[in-house]
C-alpha cells in the first residue's frame, strides 16, 4: 500500500526538526530545564513563602502551569524562528517552494516540530514541578487542548517572523519586546484579581492570559476566565495565523528574491 506523498513530506519535515532538536539537546531542553528550577527556587520556594496562599492554594502550586505554559510558549517559538530562519538564510527553503509539495505541508511540518519541542520541554518543566510540590490533574483534556493550542499559536507566530526576518536580529526582536512582556504581564506569577480595575481590563487584551488560565484550569481546576471563552479565543488564534502564514507562503513574501 502507497502512501501519500503529502503525507511522506509532512513526517520528513516533522522528522528533520526533531533530529535537530535532539542533536543540539543541550542548547534546545537543558537551558529551558535549568531556568525554569531557578523559577521555581527563587519564586516558588523563597518568595513564596512569604506570599502565602495565592487564589486559595498555596504560591508554588499557582505558579506550576504559569511556568510550564510559559516554557512550551517559548520554545515553541524559539524552535520555528530560527529554524525556518536557518533555512532561509541557508537557502533550504527554496528546495521547498520549487517542489511540488504543498505550502501547507511545510508549514504543518515546520510546526509540528516546534509544537513537539515546546511539549517536550513543557514535560520536563512538569516534571521538575513535582520535585517542589503535588501537581493534579483533575481536567486532562482541558490540559492538553490548552498546551497543544498554545504552542500552535506561537509556533504560528515564530513561522511569520521568520518569514518577515531579513537577518537573525530580526528573529529576537519580537521575543525580546513583545513575547517576553506578554509572558510576565499574562498571570503567570499573580492572579488578576489582585489588580485594579484598568489592569484587569489590560490583561484581558494579552493573549497568554487566556493560554496561562485554560491550562491552570486543567492542572488545577481553577481559572481567571472562562474555560469556553479560552478556547474559543485560541482557536480563532489559530485560524487566522494559519491562513496568514499560508497567505504569505502563496505570495512568497520575504522568500523569494
Amino acid at each position: 500500500m502507497n502512501t501519500h506523498p503529502a503525507l511522506v513530506a509532512l513526517f520528513t519535515i516533522t522528522r528533520r526538526e526533531v533530529v535537530r532538536i535532539l542533536r543540539i539537546w543541550t542548547q534546545t531542553l537543558i537551558p529551558p530545564a535549568i531556568t525554569m528550577t531557578l523559577y521555581f527556587l527563587i519564586f516558588g520556594g523563597l518568595i513564596g513563602a512569604r506570599v502565602g496562599k495565592m487564589g486559595g492554594m498555596d504560591y508554588m502550586q499557582f505558579i506550576v502551569p504559569g511556568l510550564v505554559m510559559m516554557s512550551v510558549i517559548q520554545n515553541s517559538y524559539g524552535n520555528i524562528s530560527s529554524s525556518f530562519f536557518g533555512a532561509k538564510f541557508g537557502r533550504h527553503v527554496e528546495e521547498l517552494l520549487v517542489s511540488p509539495m504543498p505550502n501547507g505541508v511545510i508549514l504543518a511540518g515546520y510546526v509540528a516540530g516546534a509544537v513537539l519541542r515546546g511539549l517536550m520541554v513543557g514535560a520536563i518543566v512538569l516534571c521538575i514541578a513535582m520535585l517542589f510540590t503535588r501537581v493534579h490533574l483533575p481536567h486532562p483534556l482541558a490540559t492538553l487542548g490548552s498546551v497543544l493550542l498554545g504552542a500552535t499559536i506561537f509556533s504560528l507566530a515564530g513561522f511569520i517572523n521568520a518569514i518577515y526576518a531579513k537577518k537573525f536580529d530580526d528573529v529576537a526582536i519580537v521575543p525580546t519586546f513583545i513575547l517576553t512582556p506578554l509572558t510576565y504581564l499574562g498571570g503567570v506569577f499573580y492572579s488578576i484579581t489582585l489588580l485594579p480595575g484598568w489592569a484587569q481590563t489590560a490583561t484581558h487584551a494579552n493573549p497568554i492570559f487566556y493560554m496561562v488560565n485554560a491550562f491552570r484550569y486543567g492542572l488545577l481546576g481553577q481559572s481567571d476566565v472562562p474555560l469556553g471563552v479560552a478556547f474559543g479565543l485560541m482557536l480563532g488564534f489559530v485560524l487566522a495565523l494559519t491562513a496568514l502564514a499560508l497567505w504569505l507562503l502563496k505570495l512568497g513574501v520575504g522568500l523569494r528574491s
